[in-house]
């Protein structure tokens, strides 16, 4: 099935699962639709993009109105229009596009109009920042729910991001949660390191990594040979690394920045426990269900997190990791004290790698994505 997925930007690393659809999804047979090209195509597959061209006078003329109606119509006025409109129309047809799927919330708003129009079935796929943060912004809880009777289904990573949704008054009745897995069979155990830690992903409020080291200073006093790896790069870097500097923890906690997939399968393999403090930021947003998480389970990882978002849906507290409140510093040293001391590890750990195969192989998520999109059609 000729499948168009739509994305705010192409290609990005570490958007494996956008890539994995990009590339599988129906055997390979996809085209892109992209806010930002990055100028790279791994994929080899045809990509539209319009940013960066010029918009002609008719349509400068045009825009206050056509955006106004869009407004209005559709409760945003981001909506391709004019020449815009009419070049995407023309790569839909080209390419012999029967499916959309929207990675983000954010983006069916763009594409769901047209694809009516086209009589073309649209799904989206909501997966964070579109089904929290975004909530937050005063058109789009109104937009959203003006978009969903055009919408075919609605995919999630979590209950939880479609429990935000109906909290805004935005449901479809063709909903389904769907995380974005992970390949288990790359991503497999191997000899643990003892007492090794580590913690992925970018550097910002979110993912609170001040709290996780503090966290896990304050658990591994004592425990010689106790170590925390620090994968990923941005601004609350350098105050991370100053923290650990004026706690002459250096031996402690190593920081490898920005690393590639490859390196971060490599450490998850080899390391015993994996640590995310994730919280809701100031301004809403939240996680789904983090894939670095499920990533670390299908790796034989202990994980030690908070109750946040969807990650009580993939960690069951007591049998594969341990869970604790959002900002609970103490509880959270706490719990990684109790699992670095726990005498079950191997066993949690044999159990983590069971989960992941059961609910997290992204290549039964994806069959089960395509099922449902062929079923929904079929009806």
């Amino acid at each position: 099935m000729r499948t168009c997925i739509v994305t705010g930007e192409y290609h990005l690393p570490g958007e494996t699962f956008i890539n994995r659809h990009i590339q599988h999804i129906f055997g390979g047979a996809a085209a892109v639709v992209c806010g930002r090209y990055h100028g790279e195509n791994p994929y080899d597959v045809a990509y539209f993009y319009r940013r960066g061209r010029e918009t002609g006078l008719g349509d400068q003329l045009l825009m206050p109105f056509a955006m106004g109606v869009n407004r209005l119509k559709h409760g945003t006025g981001r909506l391709p229009f004019g020449r815009a409109k009419r070049e995407l129309k023309a790569f839909l047809e080209e390419q012999r596009i029967e499916v959309i799927l929207a990675e983000f919330g954010t983006q069916a708003l763009a594409v769901a109009p047209l694809a009516n129009e086209m009589g073309i079935p649209c799904f989206s796929y909501f997966r964070g920042t579109d089904a929290s943060k975004a909530l937050n912004q005063g058109n789009i809880p109104a937009a959203y729910a003006k978009m969903m009777p055009r919408l075919a289904g609605v995919f999630s990573v979590s209950q939880f991001l479609l429990d935000n949704l109906a909290a805004r008054g935005v449901t479809h009745p063709n909903a389904h949660v769907i995380p974005s897995g992970v390949n288990v069979r790359l991503f497999q155990p191997s000899e643990k390191r003892a007492l090794s830690c580590l913690a992925v992903g970018r550097m910002v409020e979110k993912k609170a990594p001040l709290v996780t080291l503090r966290a896990f200073l304050a658990a591994s006093e004592e425990l010689e040979g106790a170590h925390l790896d620090v994968i990923g790069d941005g601004p609350l870097l350098a105050p991370a690394q100053a923290l650990v500097a004026e706690a002459g923890a250096e031996d402690k906690v190593t920081f490898h920045g920005a690393q590639p997939h490859d390196f971060v399968r490599e450490k998850l393999a080899t390391t015993e426990f994996f640590l995310q403090h994730s919280i809701t930021a100031a301004n809403g947003n939240t996680e789904g269900l983090p894939t670095a998480i499920q990533e670390a389970m299908a790796c034989g990882c202990l994980t030690v997190s908070t109750r946040h978002a969807g990650i009580p849906e993939a960690v069951d507290e007591g049998r594969t990791g341990w869970l604790v409140d959002e900002h609970d510093e103490a509880g959270f040293a706490g719990a990684i004290r109790a699992a670095m001391t726990a005498e079950n590890r191997a066993a949690m750990a044999r159990e983590a790698r069971e989960v992941a195969e059961e609910r997290f192989d992204n290549q039964k998520l994806l069959e089960k994505l395509e099922r449902v999109i062929r079923e929904t059609i079929g009806r």
